[in-house]
């Protein structure tokens, strides 16, 4: 029986993806700026979707709002920055053949930076995603957000469908030392 062949894309190619993402959420971004007023509600889908510009200071979806105050939108651009060294090292460090992984981290890098650009020229991120069932709204936001979201999603799908590593993975700590005793 033939082996399967199975795709892994290159890190390279991952980082394009990354890269596209950033593309993407910048001009999406530029363009809602250009073509909504702030606050403005455009319906797409009623009783579904909106698009409306909002500027959100806090973190994803709006969640811990620094409402403008200097030392908090450099927090939260702090934090921000952290977590982007702290993912791109993961993904620096992963084997290729994780590939699941990997992509993961790649649409968390994407979307992480799209954000930290906006933080860093606007001190706040541009939302404007507005899904909606009736009168109950989900937090607004963006495709940076969105990248970051499916990534984590990808994550948690990745910890719980990876197989235990193999002994040839596996820690150092958990490795049998060559210099014990032999057994009798």
């Amino acid at each position: 029986m033939k082996p399967r062949s199975t795709f892994r894309p290159s890190k390279p190619a991952l980082l394009t993806v990354s890269a596209l993402i950033i593309l993407l959420d910048q001009w999406s971004k530029w363009l809602v700026e250009q073509k909504i007023a702030f606050r403005q509600t455009v319906e797409v889908v009623p009783g579904l979707f909106n698009l409306i510009r909002v500027e959100n200071t806090g973190i994803a979806f709006g969640l811990f709002p620094s409402h403008g105050a200097l030392w908090g939108t450099i927090a939260l651009g702090a934090l921000g920055l952290l977590a982007l060294i702290l993912v791109s090292f993961y993904f620096a460090s992963t084997p290729t053949r994780n590939t699941l992984l990997l992509t993961a981290l790649a649409l968390v890098l994407g979307g992480a930076v799209g954000n930290l650009i906006d933080r860093a020229l606007l001190g706040a991120v541009t939302d404007f995603f507005d899904a909606y069932y009736g009168s109950r709204h989900f937090p607004t936001f963006n495709v940076a957000d969105s990248a970051i979201s499916v990534g984590i999603v990808l994550l948690a799908a990745e910890s719980f469908l990876s197989p235990n590593r193999s002994s040839s993975e596996a820690p150092l700590a958990d490795q049998p030392s060559s210099l014990a005793e032999p057994s009798s």
